[in-house]
């Protein structure tokens, strides 16, 4: 279970109390230094993996848009550097007694840290990975890479071969621990119904608002549309919202790549339990090595969300159990 959401520590212990063997993870820490000192990041994940006894994975991400960077006063040109080097303090914190740091961007004098995680020597590190370049530097720094799947499988496979091309020839020279973690986890946006066009009706129109929502946030376009209306052809609507976006990047004078639309594709794990299972084979061909559910997206009803997490939980997940 990965989170996107307000104060995640104090959700996801709560989780921690309630489950026993699912995985926690963070997806993902803000992780530039006036977001989250990586000491205090590495405090809260300790004790986040002691009281799951030992089930946390800690994702670290830049959280790059204006709205975020102004509210702390993050510097947006040093994001990438800064999360690279939050990890490597992270990854001393928890395998030192006492940690000392002195790097580029910030100085620590030797102190203790605590708590120690319970996972040996400490949780999985994940970067948040949405282009090439993020790609590679997650396979140089030995971490897994999470990976945004809204473009669908042909996408994800070229996606596992940049990240398989770095692995490949990376010397180890920039890892930021010596436990190196070399996972490939893939978001899949789901909503699974026993009546597969409601699903594919709620589902469309659930992503088409989270998608202006990014559109909005990260490429200045209009704010999203939070009608829903019955009856309504989400694939249509999909397509036109698609290309709102696309008309307002031309007048902001901001190239529209591939990536631009990739959101509004809405060939995902949406209907019934048996194509959620179909989509995820595609998925897994094309290389992921995890699905991170995408379930919530602003318009989803409550009981959609819940009837899809059991459905998951009841056939899909038992399949690749089994499978």
């Amino acid at each position: 279970m990965r989170n996107e959401i307000i104060a995640p520590e104090i959700f996801l212990t709560w989780v921690a109390a309630r489950t026993h063997t699912i995985r926690i993870g963070h997806g993902v820490v803000c992780m530039p230094f006036h977001f989250n000192h990586p000491v205090r990041v590495a405090e809260r994940a300790a004790m986040l993996d002691l009281l799951s006894g030992g089930r946390v994975d800690l994702g670290a991400g830049r959280g790059g848009t204006e709205q975020e960077t102004s509210l702390c006063g993050v510097d947006r040109d040093r994001t990438t550097q800064e999360v690279e080097e939050a990890l490597r303090i992270i990854g001393a914190a928890w395998q030192r007694d006492e940690l000392e740091y002195h790097g580029e961007l910030i100085d620590i004098d030797p102190h203790p840290i605590l708590p120690r995680p319970r996972q040996t020597p400490h949780p999985p590190l994940f970067l948040a990975c949405s282009r090439a370049e993020t790609l590679v530097q997650a396979a140089e720094l030995g971490v897994g890479a999470l990976v945004m799947g809204f473009a669908g499988p042909e996408s994800i496979a070229s996606m596992r071969a940049v990240y398989d091309a770095a692995l490949a020839r990376r010397d180890g020279g920039r890892f930021v621990s010596t436990a190196v973690n070399d996972h490939f986890s893939v978001l899949c946006p789901t909503i699974v119904l026993d009546d597969r066009e409601q699903a594919r009706r709620i589902g469309t129109r659930g992503q088409r608002f989270f998608a202006q929502s990014i559109g909005h946030w990260y490429g200045g376009a209009g704010v999203p549309d939070e009608a829903v209306v019955d009856g309504a052809d989400e694939t249509a609507e999909m397509r036109r919202a698609a290309e709102q976006v696309v008309a307002r990047l031309h007048e902001l004078d901001i190239p529209v790549k591939p990536t631009s639309t990739a959101t509004f594709n809405a060939d995902h794990a949406y209907g019934t339990a048996d194509d959620a299972i179909a989509y995820v084979e595609r998925l897994r061909a094309a290389g992921a090595d995890e699905i991170m559910c995408l379930i919530q997206m602003g318009t989803v009803p409550q009981e959609a969300c819940l009837e899809t997490l059991r459905q998951w939980g009841e056939k899909v997940i038992p399949h690749f159990r089994t499978a």
